[in-house]
């Protein structure tokens, strides 16, 4: 006799009305969860992991629906339910953790009472005792001091600990299913690691049956029993995670694997295109021969750099308090001294909280340090402050990459406006026609096509976004560039396309590079140094293949032995 599966998606096509007409997001889906099963669906951005999820729990809002298939759980249909019917299953039956928990969560309410209002609203405590089960909650997620946290506001934690709040939320009610949409996103090696361990150990002890959304097939990997793979809008493979990795049947299955790096990998083995560049030409070839860097030559000197900020709650802000100096600040980078080659790349690698961006911040003179100096080609730069900086000459010759290449993109500017900027304010370029020449050759040597630089941010794809902030950054020919996260957010195929690139451009131009990151299977593949910072100072630091192959730090095997990878001879 077949078990019923507890939750069925039949031939599931999903469309969205649009201001250019109708899109059609999901096309004859099918996919089966067993009840106390883990199941994986992976795919790159687009590819229609989220919106699955979001009909199946009834949160597609008015301008998508569902026009063909049906879901349906534990016999119940999801599809065409009234709104009051899927009020009272989610949460309850079915519960969701979101991408990105500081958006989920209600900024201005503090988080216990956030977790009181699951309970409440499904019966699951009273007035008398919801408190008590609120704090019990946090407990169980391993949030450290749960009687302080339960009064703070979701801007008041770190990532982390936000995400333990989702978390602690989506299990109040003891749910039977719960569907995870990229819960690991943006968080270091081991916060990572301690989320996945966390979900994976509650849903054993309950017995409950999990939908893991991810684009990062280490983490499908280790924590899946079977896996669901989605391109445009379809399934185009389903396996057990072994016979996945060790015989995948669709080229498109080969593609992501191929794309992700792995303990072992070199860059150039990273071959896979993305689909948004399926189609398109390839970067052009360089403009101009490599420059070669002299060898041996220091082009940062980092010394005794500092930076402390002052502390919100510590004693003494009140008249009859007493004033601890030492407790009035927050020592966020403490005496961290190194240097940097022209022409090498430096990973700065360690947990959220370690001090790295603020060092990267310091570096590109966007912090004052509270003491200690940053000499850069021969030249103190920490002499001047970071808005007098800005002005200077020297201002062009570091850049940065940001994180997140959304935000830190004007939404107001089309792409080509983005690139341009720094043409005008740190080169004095003025000439239309020879912005505009500059702009196009920019873009051709970072793969971006010519026709997208009409668009806004909001046109273009994460891959794209990130090539436009890339452009952007080389536009003036620094002579460091430092990238802060910059390939987090990507599809592992976008990741590896954008990998290669800032390879290539170091060649090219002669640049140094400080990479600032917590995949450390990226920082093997593009550094040649490594630097590990805990509570910032640095713990460990040596070639990438000495410190990520034979730690001598406890702290640094930590982060090593946290990397979620996949090897097909072990699994």
């Amino acid at each position: 006799m077949t078990t019923q599966p507890l939750l069925s998606v039949d031939a599931l096509s999903v469309q969205f009305r649009t201001r250019e007409g109708t899109v059609t997001a999901l096309q004859d889906v099918s996919l089966r969860v067993g009840k106390g099963e883990v199941l994986g669906i992976v795919g790159e951005s687009g590819s229609g992991k989220s919106v699955t999820a979001y009909t199946v729990i009834g949160l597609l809002g008015e301008a998508g629906r569902a026009v063909n298939g049906a879901a349906t759980y534990d016999g119940l249909a999801l599809t065409g339910a009234a709104e009051k019917d899927l009020r009272d299953l989610r949460g309850r039956e079915i519960s969701m953790i979101f991408q990105n928990p500081r958006a989920a969560l209600n900024p201005i309410r503090p988080v216990g009472r956030q977790i009181e209002d699951v309970l409440l609203r499904h019966a699951q405590a009273s007035r008398m005792n919801v408190r008590d089960k609120a704090l019990a909650m946090l407990e169980k997620v391993r949030i450290v001091d749960p009687e302080l946290r339960y009064g703070s506001y979701p801007f008041e934690l770190s990532g982390g600990m936000c995400q333990r709040v989702m978390i602690a939320m989506a299990l109040a009610c003891d749910p039977r299913l719960l569907i995870a949409d990229e819960p690991t996103t943006g968080l270091d090696v081991t916060t990572q690691k301690a989320t996945m361990d966390l979900i994976r150990d509650l849903t054993r002890e309950r017995h409950m049956s999990v939908v893991l959304i991810t684009h990062d097939l280490g983490m499908a990997a280790a924590y899946c029993d079977r896996i669901v793979v989605m391109q445009k809008g379809r399934v185009v493979e389903s396996a057990s995670v072994r016979d996945l990795f060790v015989n995948p049947t669709h080229p498109y299955t080969k593609k992501l694997i191929a794309a992700s790096p792995g303990p072992h990998s070199e860059l150039a083995d990273l071959t896979a295109v993305p689909d948004e560049l399926e189609g398109a030409a390839p970067p052009a070839a360089p403009v101009a021969p490599p420059i070669p860097a002299p060898a041996g030559d220091d082009l940062l000197e980092v010394i005794d750099l500092v930076k402390e900020f002052p502390r919100q709650d510590a004693p003494g802000r009140w008249p009859w308090q007493k004033r601890d100096p030492e407790k009035a600040v927050f020592r966020a980078v403490d005496h961290v001294s190194f240097s940097l080659k022209r022409g090498e790349s430096l990973g700065l690698v360690g947990e959220s909280g370690c001090g790295k961006s603020t060092t990267s911040s310091i570096i590109t003179r966007l912090l004052d340090p509270t003491a200690g100096d940053v000499i850069f080609a021969g030249e103190n730069v920490t002499s001047f402050s970071a808005a007098a900086f800005a002005r200077l000459p020297q201002r062009r010759k570091i850049q940065m990459v940001f994180q997140d290449p959304h935000d830190s993109l004007n939404p107001r500017f089309t792409a080509r406006d983005c690139i341009a900027e720094p043409l005008r304010r740190l080169l004095g370029m003025s000439g239309g026609r020879e912005i505009g020449a500059r702009i196009d050759e920019l873009a051709d040597r970072v793969g971006l096509p010519r026709d997208l630089l009409t668009r806004f941010p909001h046109q273009l794809s994460g891959g794209q976004k990130a090539r436009v902030g890339i452009a952007r950054a080389i536009a003036v020919d620094p002579l460091m560039l430092v990238l802060d996260e910059p390939t987090s957010a990507l599809d592992v195929s976008v990741q590896a396309v954008v990998l290669q690139l800032l390879d290539r451009l170091k060649r090219e131009m002669g640049m140094s590079y400080i990479f600032v990151s917590h995949d450390l299977n990226v920082v093997r593949l593009l550094c040649e140094r490594v630097i590990v910072m805990n509570r910032g100072r640095i713990v460990e630091t040596g070639t990438a293949d000495e410190v990520l192959n034979n730690p001598r730090e406890a702290y640094t095997r930590t982060l090593v032995q946290a990397i979620p990878h996949f090897e097909p001879g072990r699994l």
